[in-house]
């Protein structure tokens, strides 16, 4: 299990990081926070590219900086594979020569993927004999990937790298990005400010705030906590929803079970069996004291309020709402829960529009 603790100031008066977290040792922990809150100056702490004034990293059982004990070893020794905003290939070399470097890279004993398994994994075949300057930029940042997973590194370093891509691009590079991390088999550290990032790639969460670790822990937990401003205090504030596609017949609305329940949707995320994980945004969910009858409305579960929060706005509140096991997240006017009289206990319908919600495909190695 990767351990962190970093502690550094910039200058005087400058930055101040100060944070200490742990990491699974397998599967994406992903750092979460404002630009300029020091994502990008841990991933540094640990490669080896930043020296910090104190600090203890450890990865695979192997100690790579303990400044109490003056261990501090050289970022080419840490085996830490990094992929940047910008894919930095070498222009001379083809795509296949790229990958090959990577792989030249890697300890002669060290486990991993072969050349052509990433290649299958990140569909660019037909870019081998290509050079970087022909190449889009989602696709020099699958090469890119390809090129730090066949170093085999005792972990992943991904420092946004999909910021620099437009939409579409990252929508197609996406994809590519959840089965990488299925096949890795190893800790990635994954920096973003996207939250759509996290919904599809995070299975451990590490919210950062000013160079110090705010919360951390499973993503679905600490998406349904409303305590937390740097999530909460979005928008698109929500829970999500660990799926399966129940049914999913040609022209009807698809249906997505999960642990309490059942949910219908327009979309159609794959064939009956397919795991999904369903951000379902607190601004879309309805609360009723009666059963509702005809309405267009597609959801209507029994639930159970278990708790009330303030919410950003003054006049708004958070209804945490219980369906079975799960829990679900209602943002509604104070006025509104006023005049419901809700309190926890009582019990209630969530209402969701089958047009509202967003889905992911959920990895299925680690999550």
């Amino acid at each position: 299990m990767p351990e962190v603790a970093l502690r550094h100031r910039f200058g005087r008066e400058g930055f101040r990081l100060d944070c200490a977290f742990g990491a699974p040792a397998v599967g994406v922990t992903t750092l979460f926070g404002p630009s300029g809150c020091g994502k990008s100056t841990v991933l540094s702490g640990i490669a080896g590219l930043l020296r910090p004034q104190e600090g203890r990293v450890v990865l695979d059982g192997a100690v790579l900086l303990d400044t109490a004990s003056g261990i501090c070893v050289a970022a080419e020794r840490r085996r830490c594979g990094m992929v940047f905003q910008d894919a930095r290939l070498f222009p001379h070399l083809s795509v296949a020569g790229n990958l090959r470097y990577g792989l030249r890279r890697a300890p002669r004993d060290a486990a991993g993927p072969g050349f052509d398994e990433v290649v299958a994994l990140l569909g660019i075949g037909y870019l081998l004999e290509r050079r970087p300057a022909g190449l889009s930029g989602g696709e020099r940042q699958r090469v890119a990937l390809g090129r730090a997973l066949l170093s085999r590194p005792r972990i992943l370093l991904m420092d946004e790298p999909l910021a620099a891509l437009d939409a579409a691009r990252r929508a197609e590079v996406l994809p590519f990005l959840a089965r990488l991390c299925d096949a890795a088999r190893l800790p990635i550290l994954y920096v973003t400010h996207a939250l759509d990032e996290v919904d599809a790639l995070a299975d451990h969460l590490v919210l950062m705030d000013h160079g110090r670790v705010v919360a951390e822990g499973p993503v679905e937990a600490l998406a349904a906590r409303s305590d937390l401003a740097l999530l909460s205090g979005r928008r698109d504030a929500g829970v999500l929803l660990p799926c399966t596609v129940r049914a999913a017949e040609p022209g009807a609305l698809a249906r997505l079970a999960f642990a309490g329940g059942e949910l219908r949707t327009t979309l159609h995320p794959g064939p009956p069996g397919t795991r999904l994980r369903v951000r379902l945004r607190a601004r879309d969910v309805a609360v009723a004291v009666e059963e509702p009858r005809g309405i267009s409305t597609s959801n209507i579960l029994a639930a159970t309020v278990a708790e009330i929060r303030a919410a950003g706005e003054p006049s708004e509140v958070f209804v945490h709402l219980a369906v079975g096991p799960s829990l679900l997240l209602a943002r509604i006017t104070r006025d509104s829960a006023e005049r419901l009289a809700l309190r926890p206990g009582l019990p209630v319908w969530a209402l969701v529009k089958a047009v509202t919600f967003d889905h992911r495909v959920a990895r299925t190695a680690a999550g």
